[in-house]
């Protein structure tokens, strides 16, 4: 059924007249005319009454006016729904204790009165995470993402370049360093667990492995960062590495050292991920957010050569 038609035959009703529906439309009296008559004929029944006086309903247009209300309330209502800002913006954050999920907190906080829904696709890799963001499943993203794989329809911003540190226990080697290379890990046993392959967080550590030529292991349960932290506190020789805004909590007691990785500065490339062409007040804010709160690498920048630039 013709929407635009069934919206003419409710002004009509409600006016009475013709041309009183033109004008409340913004079309001529023959394009009502012609809609109506359309409508009717779709419907094989008389709507209208057409007197010298105006129009009125027929018993049919009588049932059928409730209900042309009801479908018209319903489009409006559906349109409202997807207009730009009256609904969450939906964002993955990918997990709630690392850099973008930080950031884009620090954001809705400075950002009073934004809707804002931050979720974790954590099970999804960097394709599937595009593909959820095509289908409409989030409007926005972050990655470490390739560059082959970003595909026609989405926009890739490199945003949120997340300086290394590495984490270690009180009695590691490098505990007092103030700063480290990471030539100067090299024969040190480096613990990420949790690292699933076939993810870009793999193909990252990956790669900072071969460039640098460091021992990452990603073997063994993971239980959980709390586990992490009693193993840190613990040993002598294990270390991890973390990004400068991810958060982490352990006792005092443990007295873990955060030491930054320098000369180069390694760094974790978040890249932000929407659909483009898509304008929505959140997103628009949270791009000039992160420009303005990007952190400062503070030399020269190792990222993989495969993300996006």
């Amino acid at each position: 059924m013709d929407l635009e038609a069934l919206r003419t035959f409710v002004a009509v009703a409600e006016t009475g007249r013709f041309l009183a529906a033109a004008d409340q439309l913004h079309v001529s009296q023959q394009a009502v005319s012609k809609r109506m008559a359309v409508l009717e004929e779709r419907l094989g029944v008389v709507l209208l009454v057409r007197t010298a006086r105006g129009s009125h309903l027929s018993p049919d247009g009588q049932v059928l006016l409730p209900h042309a209300r009801k479908v018209l309330a319903a489009l409006e209502g559906a349109e409202r729904a997807v207009r730009p800002g009256s609904r969450p913006f939906r964002i993955d954050v990918l997990n709630r204790r690392i850099a973008p999920a930080q950031t884009v907190y620090t954001y809705f906080r400075s950002a009073a009165g934004i809707a804002l829904d931050a979720v974790t696709l954590a099970d999804q890799d960097a394709a599937r995470s595009v593909r959820t963001l095509l289908d409409g499943g989030v409007d926005a993203s972050f990655r470490a993402i390739r560059a082959e794989q970003v595909p026609d329809g989405v926009c890739a911003e490199r945003l949120l370049d997340v300086p290394l540190q590495v984490l270690v226990g009180p009695a590691h080697p490098l505990a007092d360093s103030a700063w480290v290379r990471p030539a100067d890990l090299v024969g040190h046993r480096i613990w990420i667990p949790g690292i699933r392959a076939g993810s870009e967080w793999a193909d990252f550590y990956l790669a900072l492995a071969g460039e640098f030529g460091l021992d990452i292991d990603a073997l063994g349960p993971h239980f959980g960062d709390e586990a992490l932290m009693d193993a840190l506190a613990e040993s002598v020789d294990l270390a991890t590495l973390v990004g400068a805004g991810d958060r982490y909590v352990w006792p005092e007691s443990y007295r873990l050292r955060r030491i930054p990785l320098r000369d180069p500065v390694a760094v974790y490339p978040h890249v932000l991920l929407s659909r483009a062409g898509h304008r929505h007040p959140v997103l628009d804010g949270l791009r000039d957010h992160l420009r303005a709160t990007r952190p400062m690498v503070g030399g020269e920048a190792w990222v993989p050569p495969w993300v996006v630039s």
